[in-house]
């Protein structure tokens, strides 16, 4: 029944925008292994049917996926949430898009030696990513429990500098969100983004001891170049990734440490993209 859906959702995809050129059947999308590469992984199929050949390019890390988008490497990466992205414009001067909205991992506290906010002691290190909207979002997280008081809570892009009171006197060891899994048992806790997580067994349902709400605004996304927006293969791209077996599949393979973004597109949806009011993106 699922596979009859998305079928259904990719013809009316390709009716309404039309057939991929010939020429253009590759698709190129470089992704973090888990749980990115195995979403596209698992739409592989769909896309087939609908023209597209999907090219999967693995990256382990959060910057050479949109390094290699802006040269033109890849047609499109999926690894990053919509802070991040902004955050990498800005800074290196480039105006890649986000177009489609996928899923939200929940970043989280873990800690291998102690089973409770509680039990971690005064003067504790706590390991958190250094990339500037990771920094930020694992401190909002630490301070919606109290842990630490920000200056400004509201500020995406805080760091340790920002912070108000530390009634603990915690320590924070600023490193690659990659590199946070393997310091585990270093530290007193490590805030991880969830496909590293995942990567190293952990769930942060299951595992953390503290772990971020649904309304987060950190959803990641799909990116491309902004002269790419409204290619046909992106409009395809979307209809079949925003679809009901694509829900249900994130749902059922990550049990809650992964949560769509989405609500399925319907046939009109599947037409086209749906611009947004500041034109930025296309959800």
């Amino acid at each position: 029944m699922l596979k009859k859906t998305i079928l259904i959702l990719v013809l009316l995809s390709i009716v309404f925008v039309g057939s991929v050129q010939a020429a253009d059947h590759k698709l190129s999308i470089g992704a973090t292994p888990v749980p990115h590469a195995e979403i596209l992984d698992f739409i592989r199929t769909e896309l087939k049917a609908a023209g597209i050949d999907l090219d999967l390019v693995e990256f382990t890390d959060y910057v050479t996926p949109n390094i290699a988008l802006a040269d033109g490497s890849i047609d499109a990466n999926f690894f990053q949430h919509i802070p991040y992205l902004k955050e990498f414009n800005k800074n290196r001067a480039l105006n890649l898009k986000a177009v489609i909205k996928v899923h939200l991992e929940p970043i989280a506290l873990y800690s291998e030696k102690y089973n409770s906010l509680e039990e971690i002691p005064a003067g504790a290190q706590i390991a958190i990513p250094n990339d500037p909207s990771n920094e930020g979002r694992a401190l909002i997280l630490l301070d919606s429990k109290g842990l630490i008081s920000l200056k400004d809570p509201n500020n995406l892009n805080v760091t340790p500098v920002d912070i108000k009171e530390n009634p603990k006197n915690l320590k924070f060891k600023e490193l690659g969100a990659a590199q946070l899994p393997r310091v585990l048992n270093d530290v007193a806790a490590a805030i991880i983004n969830t496909n590293y997580a995942l990567e190293a067994d952990l769930n942060p349902v299951a595992d953390a001891l503290l772990i971020e709400g649904k309304n987060s605004p950190y959803v990641n996304v799909i990116a491309v170049r902004a002269e790419d927006k409204d290619s046909q293969k992106i409009k395809i791209l979307k209809a079949v990734i925003q679809s009901e077996a694509v829900k249900e599949f994130i749902l059922e393979e990550y049990e809650g440490a992964v949560v769509p973004a989405f609500e399925p597109l319907d046939s009109g949806q599947a037409a086209g993209a749906v611009r947004s009011k500041t034109g930025d993106y296309i959800f």
